[in-house]
């Protein structure tokens, strides 16, 4: 199976969902960019969660109307945001400090591999030209739960859940959960728990080896 093939299970939206059911109310919240930015527009405001964004924002809603967009107010991905009454800003330097102090509690990032022991490849491509990794290795190790939210399959239709990755890291062992389009995916050090699959997904279509699947 690859991504050109008929999408079958979770739409993005409905991976968003799966995920803001696992975030307690009152939480504190990173969103990478890319996909894991969805969770800001579909987040129950009754939740309480406080959405940090590393570029120096506490209180992420989402995304603004035409009426209220403003270029000063962006994030980490330099898409703009609209933020939560009482929101606060400041510089990366506090914002840093906030999350390698452990003061997050969620992370939820995009992901382009992880593994059975829970290591995470998600900022280059050998060969390619990258910007940096970011604020990602900050996250990863200091936010008390990563969370990835990816595509299972790679454009070349390779499952993306592996016995070992094969791409640079850019964490070991910090990955708590994976949520594709066919499932939720817990890595246990020697293989995948399977939490949960999407309608209508078996087990035979996750393109994973039998072995590394309890």
């Amino acid at each position: 199976m690859s991504e050109s093939s008929t999408p079958r299970g979770w739409t993005r939206e409905e991976m968003a969902d799966e995920i803001i059911a696992l975030i307690p109310s009152g939480a504190s919240l990173n969103l990478g960019i890319g996909m894991p930015t969805l969770i800001a527009e579909r987040m129950d405001p009754a939740k309480s969660v406080v959405i940090h964004s590393e570029n120096g924002v506490l209180g992420v809603k989402g995304r603004p109307t035409r009426a209220t967009v403003s270029p000063t107010l962006i994030n980490a991905g330099k898409e703009t945001i609209s933020v939560q009454a009482g929101a606060s800003f400041f510089d990366s330097a506090l914002s840093f400090g906030m999350i390698r102090g452990g003061h997050i509690d969620f992370c939820v990032l995009g992901g382009m591999e992880v593994d059975v022991q829970g290591n995470l490849a998600n900022w280059m491509v050998p060969g390619k030209k990258v910007t940096g990794m970011g604020g990602a290795m900050d996250l990863v190790n200091g936010a008390r739960q990563i969370i990835i939210m990816q595509s299972h399959f790679s454009r070349g239709g390779e499952c993306k859940l592996l016995a070992e990755c094969r791409l640079p890291l850019t964490g070991r062992g910090v990955v708590h959960r994976v949520i594709t389009e066919l499932g939720m995916f817990v890595p246990t050090g020697t293989a995948f728990r399977v939490e949960k699959l999407a309608p209508g997904i078996t087990m035979a279509e996750l393109g994973i080896v039998p072995e590394l699947l309890v």
